[in-house]
């Protein structure tokens, strides 16, 4: 059985939503993080070396990396589903959403997070981190257009990896410039495996993961 390591308030929700969209099963085990610092116990350096979530286990082997993690479960346990088929064009633009959530998408995102915590310090910086993120979400919402999955216009891992961008940016308020990101986050959030998902887990926050 797949167990997720999972960080309260982060990024591994998306993997318990791609289990429930695969009708797989798998446990849960929980860690807490620091009320105080908000990082990761050390109790998951015992999992992965730098500690993160998310990781997964699957008998004896250890997978970290979102991206990574999507992919191992749909090739391996997915049966054909959630991913187009390999050798395909639609394929490569599958991986290709695979990769920019967190290659690319997450970066501004991220920066953003952490120079609001140097005040002043980070004005000469924030307009260009902004520009970026308005960049990478238009772009987002560009491929998306019109329908309602971003390829061949079926619910794949792509959605699942791009599914925390859409949030965080719906959630900053740029829902109100591209009301297609925000028509797809209530989309996919109707899910019955995304509700399943989320009730297994505390409530998260889109500024602290």
């Amino acid at each position: 059985m797949i167990v997720v390591h999972h960080l309260n308030n982060s990024r591994s929700q998306r993997i318990l939503w791609l289990l429930e969209e695969l009708g797989l099963p798998y446990e849960i085990k929980a860690y807490s993080r620091d009320a105080v610092t908000n990082l990761a116990p050390p109790e998951l350096k015992t999992v992965h070396p730098l500690g993160k979530s998310p990781v997964i286990s699957d008998g004896e082997k250890v997978i970290s990396e979102s991206g990574a993690i999507t992919d191992y479960i749909i090739r391996k346990h997915g049966g054909g589903r959630l991913a187009p088929a390999p050798g395909s064009d639609a394929h490569e633009e599958y991986l290709q959403w695979l990769h920019f959530a967190e290659g690319s998408a997450m970066t501004p995102f991220l920066l953003a997070l952490y120079t609001a915590r140097l005040g002043e310090a980070a004005a000469p910086l924030t307009p260009r981190i902004q520009e970026q993120i308005g960049a990478h979400v238009a772009y987002f919402a560009g491929a998306l257009g019109e329908n309602d999955w971003l390829v061949g216009n079926e619910l794949s891992g792509a959605d699942i990896m791009m599914s925390f961008i859409a949030e965080i940016a719906v959630a900053q308020g740029l829902g109100t410039h591209f009301p297609n990101l925000a028509a797809y986050v209530q989309r996919l959030q109707a899910r019955p495996a995304w509700v399943t998902a989320a009730g297994k887990t505390e409530a998260y926050s889109f500024d602290k993961r």
